[in-house]
Formats: C-alpha cells, sequence, structure tokens
C-alpha cells in the first residue's frame, strides 16, 4: 500500500520507517480474525488493517476517504473534527498483541508501525489535561522499583477503604514465604532481568528460576531492577523510552564484560522489548554495538531450560499425583518472541497434564498498562480468556508474565502461577 507521506513527516525517521512498513500491507484482511479488539467489535477500524489504514492517511495528512475503500470493510463512521483524534482513539485501543503478526502473509511488523505511529501521534497532538495527567502519574511510578513497591504497598494497605473498581486493580497484600538465592558456585553464569513490577508483585519468580537453573550447573545473577523502557515506548515516549534502555543497558554491560553466558528474562513481556534494543537503538552511536550484543544474549528462561535439561539428565523429577493446568501464552512470548509451546513441554515433562485452550492466540487483555487505560475493553478480554482457561476440571492456571498474570489472578476463580513456580515445585 503505497503511502504519499506528508513533507514533515519525510523529514523524520520514524516516519520514513512507518511508510515502508506500511508499503508491505496489501490489505488482504488476513490478520483481522486474529485481533482481539475486532472480535468484540465487528469494525475494522479496530483491526490492523483499519488502523493501518489510518496510519497511512495520518502520514498522508489526508482524512480517510471511504467510499475508496473495498466493500467487504465493516466501518463505523469517523466523527471528530480532526481526523487525527479518530486515528488516535483506535491506536490507543490496540492491545500490541501482535497476533495479527502471526497470521499475516506478507510479513507486516505491525507492532514496529504502532510504536512509530503513536510516537508521532504524540509530537502532532497534545492530549487533553487529563489523559496527560495519567499518563504522567504512570510513567513517574511504574517504571521505578522503590516508587512502585512503595505505592503498592500504600495501595493494599488502603485496599478495604478503596471502591470496588479500584480494588479490582489492587492485587490483595499476601505475606510470601522467605525465599533464598542460591550461593554462586558454578562455573557459568547467566544474568536475570529484574524489572520494574515483578519484584515487588511476585518476588518468588526470579528465585525460582535461579533455584531451576543452579540445578541445571548455572548459577543466576540478578541484575539492578530497572524499566526496559517498553512502557515509556507504547506510549508514545520515545525520548523518555531510550532513557531506560540506555540505562538498562549500562546496568547489564558489566555483566556481559564478566562473562555471562545469557540474560535470562522471566517476564516475557520485557523480554520481547529487549530483544529488539538492537534495533530501536540502530542510530545511536553510542550505545548502537551495546544495545546490539545486549539483544543477542537475550534468553527467556524457558529457552535456558529447554537447552540445558538434556534428557535422561538430572534434575530429578519429584514424581507427584498428576495436576490439571491450563497454560496461558502470553502475547508476548507467543507471538513477540516466538516461543508458543515451549513451555508447555517443560510443565508436562515435569508430571503436569497441561490441557488444550480453545482460542489461545487471544489475548487476555492486560497488555501493559493497557488495562489502566482501557478498562473495559481490558475487562472484556479478561473474561472472555477465563473462560477458556477454566476449563476440563482445571486445577490451576500457569503464565509467563507478571502483568497477564497478575491480571488474570484479580478476577480467576482459579490459582494463577508463573510456570517457572511450578516447576520448580517438581524438581529435586
Amino acid at each position: 500500500m503505497l503511502v504519499e507521506t506528508a513533507e514533515r513527516f519525510r523529514q523524520i525517521p520514524f516516519g520514513r520507517e512507518a511508510a515502508r512498513l506500511i508499503d508491505a500491507c496489501v490489505q488482504c484482511g488476513q490478520c483481522t480474525v486474529r485481533c482481539p479488539t475486532f472480535r468484540l467489535t465487528n469494525d475494522e477500524w479496530d483491526g490492523p488493517r483499519g488502523r493501518i489504514y489510518l496510519t497511512k492517511q495520518f502520514l498522508e495528512d489526508r482524512a480517510p476517504t471511504l467510499h475508496l475503500l473495498p466493500p467487504a470493510y465493516e466501518l463505523r463512521r469517523l466523527t471528530s473534527p480532526d481526523f487525527r483524534q479518530d486515528v488516535r482513539f483506535y491506536l490507543d485501543r490496540c492491545l500490541g498483541c501482535r497476533s495479527c503478526e502471526a497470521s499475516c502473509p506478507q510479513g507486516v511488523r505491525y507492532g514496529r508501525l504502532l510504536d512509530f505511529a503513536r510516537v508521532l501521534l504524540e509530537r502532532e497532538m497534545p492530549r487533553p489535561l487529563k489523559e496527560r495527567v495519567l499518563r504522567q502519574l504512570v510513567r513517574s511510578i511504574v517504571p521505578y522499583p522503590a516508587r512502585f513497591t512503595l505505592a503498592l504497598r500504600t495501595a493494599q494497605l488502603l485496599r478495604p477503604l478503596l471502591p470496588a473498581s479500584a480494588q479490582r486493580l489492587i492485587p490483595p497484600l499476601v505475606r510470601s514465604k522467605r525465599h533464598t538465592w542460591p550461593q554462586p558456585s558454578h562455573r557459568r553464569t547467566m544474568v536475570v532481568w529484574q524489572g520494574c513490577v515483578q519484584p515487588a508483585l511476585a518476588p518468588g519468580i526470579n528465585f525460582a528460576a535461579a533455584r531451576v537453573l543452579d540445578r541445571l550447573g548455572i548459577s543466576l545473577v540478578p541484575a539492578k531492577s530497572g524499566c526496559c523502557g517498553a512502557i515509556s515506548l507504547h506510549m508514545g515516549m520515545w525520548d523518555e523510552a531510550q532513557q531506560f534502555m540506555r540505562k538498562a543497558i549500562d546496568s547489564l554491560w558489566h555483566h556481559v564484560n564478566a562473562g555471562a553466558q545469557a540474560i535470562v528474562v522471566t517476564s516475557s513481556g520485557c523480554g520481547m522489548h529487549l530483544r529488539e534494543y538492537g534495533e530501536l537503538l540502530a542510530d545511536d552511536p553510542a550505545y548502537r554495538e551495546k544495545a546490539q550484543r545486549v539483544s543477542s544474549l537475550v534468553r527467556d528462561v524457558a529457552e535456558v531450560i529447554t537447552a540445558e535439561w538434556a534428557p535422561g539428565q538430572p534434575p530429578e523429577v519429584i514424581q507427584r499425583e498428576e495436576t490439571r493446568i491450563t497454560f496461558q501464552a502470553p502475547c508476548s512470548l507467543q507471538h513477540g518472541e516466538k516461543l508458543a509451546g515451549v513451555v508447555e513441554a517443560l510443565l508436562r515433562r515435569t508430571g503436569y497434564k497441561v490441557l488444550p485452550v480453545a482460542y489461545g492466540f487471544t489475548c487476555c487483555g492486560a497488555a501493559g498498562s493497557y488495562k489502566l487505560f482501557q478498562p473495559k475493553i481490558a475487562e472484556q478480554l479478561r473474561q472472555q480468556k477465563l473462560k477458556t482457561l477454566v476449563t476440563g476440571r482445571a486445577e490451576l492456571i500457569a503464565t509467563a508474565n507478571i502483568g497477564c498474570l497478575t491480571h488474570l489472578a484479580a478476577a480467576s476463580p482459579l490459582p494463577v502461577y508463573h510456570w517457572l513456580e511450578l516447576l520448580d515445585a517438581r524438581l529435586k
């Protein structure tokens, strides 16, 4: 789909790149049925094909010409006086799940296009004050572990006094057991990315990773906690996102120089973003090579365990009664990191009965900070997802991303765990 980019966007690298990405799209619509928001609304603007067309018109600085679109399009009338408001409205409603990329015959990199379009829109059109304040509040707390922990603990203490709508966003305060981190005793070392919210919400996950890898002869060293920059990028704050990415590289670099064989990630949302550092910072002369090196070392913990745990080799599996579970494959894991089926195989290997999940490609609605800004859609998607997960007499739900875990656990009738904790419990 040829884009006649407006002059002001031709001068911006993001504008030129976005036009190139759109050019690969033939508007065939094979992506549409995979889109969670389209499946809810049956509106083309709420699907990738419609959003790509809106982005094209934005880059051309032309209002959409609906009569020129194929009759197969099912569209709602755009009513905003400035069509860019409609573009923003529908791009805001996109989860960034990348399910559309998995079904695109042309290989359109929709996720990258979405990020670029959001950055350009933020620069073009200031948001209303209320939206700016809320987004700034999120970006001022969530990416900073100390601030987030303080805010979370305060909210948890006040939770009984808050309205029900607010209580649903705050996980209850649970006194977790004391965890032990294995002493470094192996010649082989890897560094684990801590992230910004996981240490406060579920500290046991990385401890479980350290124990499992210790059994495999690998010492896991924790990196300094911090944000990978995904939150800022997905809100269109490019300069801020770059600052977080550079800071993350700096925190990892001495581990890389010390010989860490991999950067292990236990939250697939962070893993997807860290893998793209090399591309995102390709124009940064000071960090280009470091970013590429970091991206090349990133491994999801499931990849590491699969590669290191050879059949017939330790650790041994504790024989227990079969537990029936369903696995919610986060979008970042299956579509972003392209690791569909890897976790399920490890869980089966340790004796869990992993039940099939209908429409496993669909999003649970968490999508990072999405649930804060689009609560209605996030709730609808969560209910749909739980219907498919609470099935076949399942006893519990497993997942691989902290955002999905907390989002599902807030409404699930079954316990929700990170799969690593389940694996750790079954190994000697």
